[in-house]
């Protein structure tokens, strides 16, 4: 009579067990990631862009120095946020690009010229790698400029693009092989920043109108929304439409770089605009990342 009980609960327990496990996989379906959902980034950037990767967990303290308490970054962390709620897998990798050494601490528009263009029949030029390698590696490619591009003279027409001189009618004549080049790989998307802007110190109103004479020309000419190459405006972020970066949001009065508060607010917008690009070619978003 007890080994007969024993048996009647045993099979109970394993109905139960059995009901809980179909219960259980009704409330939560497994999922795949497709491969469309997933897609490698490569975020090149000096001191600026660090900021906005890094938002507030960049603030400098002993601690974090130490890798103590440190938070995750800004970027990343959106980006993973936005994975976990959408069922994706867009990865983002971050280099500093082109490195201090051999090439030198310069990413204008005649550094990207240089070597994607000029030099764009190798894999690499003076160890920064070409497109020709970035475009095997790397499904979108975000490329930026440092504030000083924004220290520009209005130069002679129609430019020189084999000249470093940080001029309206260089930048021009190098922006334009760019788009070729860039055009030339229409299997990868390019991400491109609109040139930090700087604090009115660091600037005189003759020099900051022709920036935004520049900044005018790439969103309403040089774009060209057909094409594989995205515009994130990050000079509107910072200026709000003047000619200079708003105090507010800069690193101090004398300083060109971002605050990192402003960072962390850029970088959730920076998210939404590369997310956009990758899944609905921007069409979801206005440049500036904000929802349309």
């Amino acid at each position: 009579m007890t080994t007969r009980i024993i048996y009647a609960l045993i099979f109970i327990i394993l109905i139960l067990s059995s009901a809980c496990e179909e219960n259980k996989d009704e409330k939560q379906p497994a999922t795949e990631t497709s491969e469309a959902d997933t897609t490698q980034t490569i975020y090149l950037h000096h001191s600026t862009g660090r900021v906005v990767w890094e938002g507030e967990a960049g603030k400098k303290s002993l601690l974090k120095k130490l890798g103590i308490g440190s938070e995750e970054h800004a970027i990343p962390g959106n980006l993973k946020e936005y994975n976990e709620k959408h069922n994706t897998n867009h990865q983002i990798t971050a280099r500093e690009f082109p490195a201090k050494s051999p090439y030198g601490w310069n990413n204008y528009p005649y550094d990207y010229y240089n070597i994607w263009v000029k030099h764009g029949d190798q894999d690499y030029y003076m160890e920064e790698p070409t497109l020709k390698v970035l475009t095997r590696q790397y499904d979108v490619v975000v490329f930026k400029h440092c504030f000083p591009v924004s220290a520009m003279s209005r130069g002679s027409s129609p430019g020189d693009p084999d000249s470093p001189v940080k001029s309206l009618a260089n930048y021009k004549a190098q922006y334009e092989l760019l788009k070729e080049k860039l055009q030339s790989y229409q299997e990868t998307l390019f991400l491109l920043w609109t040139g930090p802007a700087l604090v009115e110190n660091h600037t005189n109103e003759e020099e900051a109108l022709i920036t935004r004479e520049f900044y005018d020309w790439v969103i309403n000419e040089w774009d060209d929304p057909q094409d594989n190459l995205f515009l994130w405006d990050f000079r509107q972020l910072e200026t709000e439409g003047d000619l200079y970066l708003k105090p507010k949001y800069a690193a101090g009065p004398n300083n060109s770089h971002p605050s990192h508060e402003f960072g962390e607010t850029a970088a959730r917008l920076f998210v939404q605009r590369l997310t956009d690009v990758i899944e609905q070619e921007g069409s979801n978003t206005k440049l500036t990342g904000e929802k349309q």
